[in-house]
Parts: structure tokens; sequence; C-alpha cells
């Protein structure tokens, strides 16, 4: 079993997409433990406040069968891909850490770049596992975000409840 940490967003009846998203991962999945859930500005366009929040599963999924059940679940839910990279989403869920996976596989890069870059990940990631070491820098959760909690205040974030 690989320990999976995944991140999961959306700015559209996002209250309703992310408890439906949760549901259909506690279903196919062996285990699942999620985060507080945080509000967001959107980042790199003009949009409504997203909902994030990171959860862990295990799985002995091969990576590209997980992306492909992932994306299943977003098309489940309604999910459009003919839209610009940054819009509005019904719902994203995205492989943030697979295991000690470094690299990239098929076109996924691991870890993925917005932990080290998006308050609405690093955040929830912090509170759910602050002692995971990532693979690429050897640093603890905790530490990334000790180390970058300044540029990411500039990023506008606050926890909520999701019900």
């Amino acid at each position: 079993m690989k320990t999976i940490f995944l991140s999961l967003g959306s700015n559209i009846d996002a209250r309703n997409h992310i408890q439906r998203a949760l549901e259909i991962l506690r279903s196919t999945f062996f285990s699942l433990e999620a985060s507080p859930v945080y509000e967001s500005e959107a980042v790199g366009f003009k949009g409504d406040n997203f909902l994030n929040l990171v959860v862990r599963i295990e799985s002995d999924m091969e990576l590209l069968s997980l992306v492909k059940q992932l994306k299943l679940i977003e098309d489940q839910l309604g999910r459009e891909r003919t839209g610009p990279k940054f819009s509005s989403r019904v719902i994203d869920i995205d492989v943030i850490f697979y295991g000690d996976a470094c690299g990239e596989f098929s076109g996924i890069k691991l870890p993925r770049y917005e932990v080290y870059e998006n308050a609405y990940v690093l955040l929830p990631m912090k509170d759910l596992e602050p002692d995971f070491v990532d693979p690429l820098t050897g640093k603890t959760i905790r530490a990334l975000w000790e180390a970058s909690k300044e540029k990411m205040k500039a990023q506008k974030i606050w926890q909520v409840q999701l019900v």
C-alpha cells in the first residue's frame, strides 16, 4: 500500500462538489483522512473563491490508473475540460504526493509543484500530515510551511466548515 496525498478544489457549488467528491473517494479507496477545508481567492484568474483541502489515501493502484480513476470522478461530478487552464472548476483532484515518487511519470510531475507555491495546498497538507517528509527536499511539511509562510501570507486563505 502506498500513502498518497490528493489536493481537492472547487469554486462552483463548492461545498456540494467537495462533499460529493469525498463521498466517492471514501467509497473507492481503502482509507481516507481529510484536512480542514480552506477558502481562498482564485489564483491566476478572476473568479469565485475556492474551497480546498488535502486528503490522504492508501492504495495499491499504479499512478496512471489512479490518475485515470480521479479523472473519472471529476467527470462524474461534471468537470468540464474545454476551458482555459486557470478557470472556475466544479472539482479538481490532483495527486500531490504518491509515496516517495519524485520525477516525471508519463507526463505527471511528482511531487506536484503547487505544494511549494500555494497556501491552498501547503497549509491543509501541514494540518493533515505536518511530519510527512517531502521526498524532493527531504524536509517535513511543517518545515516547508515555516520556510514559506511569509510568502504564503500574501495569499488570502482562511479555514471554513464544509457543512
